[in-house]
Formats: structure tokens, sequence, C-alpha cells
């Protein structure tokens, strides 16, 4: 094998493993208000793969200050 192949292998599993730790905390379950933060908490947990499981649990908020339309 490739140093590539095997370093794409090696991501994909990370992220693999980052999805299962998400599925585990119940981030995706069917819920209609999907918001910003429940979106980039998701992305963050998959994205840290196998340290979730090592006491990283990570989470985002979105405190976003959106002007209101004028009249």
């Amino acid at each position: 094998m490739r140093a590539g192949s095997i370093g794409g292998l090696l991501l994909i599993i990370w992220l693999v493993l980052g999805g299962v730790a998400a599925y585990e905390r119940g981030y995706f379950s069917d819920t209609s208000d999907t918001s910003c933060a429940e979106f980039s908490t998701i992305a963050v947990t998959t994205i840290a793969g196998p340290l979730n499981w090592m006491g990283v649990n990570p989470k985002v908020s979105c405190d976003v200050d959106v002007p209101e339309p004028s009249k």
C-alpha cells in the first residue's frame, strides 16, 4: 500500500468513529428543530473522532445577531 492510501484509510476510520460517537450521544435523533449549534456540535464531534472516548466533549453554540428587517 502507498502512504497516501494508508493516510486516506486512517482518515475515513477516524471520521467513522467520530460518527459512531455522535450517534452514541444521540445527536442524530429525529428532531425538527435543528439549529446551527446542533449541526456544529455534530460536525465537531465527528471531526474529533476517537478523542470522544478519551474525554473530549465538544459543544458549539451559535449566537448570531440577525438584524430585524425594516418595515
